[in-house]
């Protein structure tokens, strides 16, 4: 895979000096740290996003990760490190340079919806088209069709103020749509929002991704909602990764007691594919299954048979999956 976004050693401490401090100590432990009066937000964080992927860093309240997602932009400046998007160095651009990439290959979402107010949906939607100096004929066409895309045709001439919450959010999605994002940063998008509204505004942003194929960099702290949108994942602790990897591998192998807990209570039935359980085999005639799915999906399909064909996402025949395998698991949790 192509890594679209990269970061290497990237650090953000907070405390004066901290660029001096680092150049002088380059791996500073916690207590070093603290005995400078330094915080450190993101500590020696290393990752690859590829491009297509949905990347999501999760951890706990004040692990680091918005820190760590706004440094990425640069809306924050680390204080070391590499982080390469397109193989260029962000940290060695200047700022004019900064502005062209924010404002024409990454978009941006965030908990809070910030539209403005006195903006319909349509000019809000076109607003960062507007900032680009596109004509008004142009920029309109492009954002009603964000708008389509999201679900709010018939909803242009409207005010935020007339918008539920999770109307709200649709626009803000397609706000940062309009610009045709290589790269789209969402931090805790939907975590503002009600359970139901949050459930639909999940299946929202998988379909939008079904079509658009994004780069996707998404900050939350629910590990249901990241194991249910994620390609890979990140796990933040004290402003340091402890674990990457695909959200089965995750829950199946945690690599430290922390994300062990973290990981406690999900449902393996919600996160193990289907392939990671199959057998070799046939099951000709019975009703196919992709390999991708995953088993809490798999197991309504045991209607009246103990038995499903595994296919590849050509339909080709891979394996079979039995239902006892597939009870055993769920009783494991």
């Amino acid at each position: 895979m192509t890594a679209k976004l990269s970061c290497r050693h990237v650090w953000k401490l907070f405390g004066e000096g901290a660029r001096s401090f680092l150049a002088a100590n380059p791996s500073p432990d916690a207590d070093l740290l603290a005995a400078s009066d330094l915080v450190g937000a993101v500590r020696d964080v290393n990752l690859d996003v590829a491009e297509g992927e949905i990347f999501v860093i999760m951890g706990l309240s004040g692990s680091g990760k918005s820190t760590l997602v706004r440094c990425l932009s640069r809306l924050i400046e680390p204080s070391a490190g590499e982080i390469l998007f397109n193989g260029e160095n962000l940290l060695a651009a200047d700022e004019k340079r900064m502005i062209e990439i924010r404002r024409h290959q990454m978009g941006m979402v965030f908990q809070h919806f910030a539209l403005l107010p006195h903006l319909s949906v349509l000019d809000n939607v076109a607003f960062p088209l507007s900032i680009q100096g596109i004509a008004r004929d142009r920029r309109e066409a492009r954002a009603r069709e964000m708008i389509d895309l999201v679900g709010l045709t018939g909803r242009e001439a409207s005010f935020p103020r007339q918008l539920s919450g999770g109307q709200q959010q649709r626009v803000g999605i397609a706000r940062s749509l309009a610009v045709e994002p290589e790269l789209w940063f969402l931090d805790e998008p939907f975590s503002a929002l009600d359970p139901l509204i949050r459930r639909e505004m999940q299946d929202e942003f998988l379909r939008l991704q079904s079509k658009l194929k994004k780069t996707i960099v998404f900050i939350t702290h629910d590990f249901d909602e990241a194991i249910r949108l994620a390609d890979r994942i990140a796990i933040m602790k004290d402003g340091e990764i402890v674990q990457t990897g695909t959200p089965e591998d995750i829950v199946l192998n945690p690599a430290t007691d922390y994300v062990r807990e973290f990981t406690r209570d999900v449902a393996k039935a919600k996160v193990v594919s289907v392939g990671s359980l199959m057998k070799p085999g046939t099951a000709e005639g019975r009703p196919r299954v992709p390999a991708v799915t995953r088993i809490a999906e798999a197991a309504r399909l045991f209607s009246d048979g103990e038995t499903l064909e595994v296919v590849d996402a050509a339909g080709a025949p891979l394996g079979r999956l039995e239902r006892r395998d597939v009870a055993d698991l769920m009783l494991r949790g």
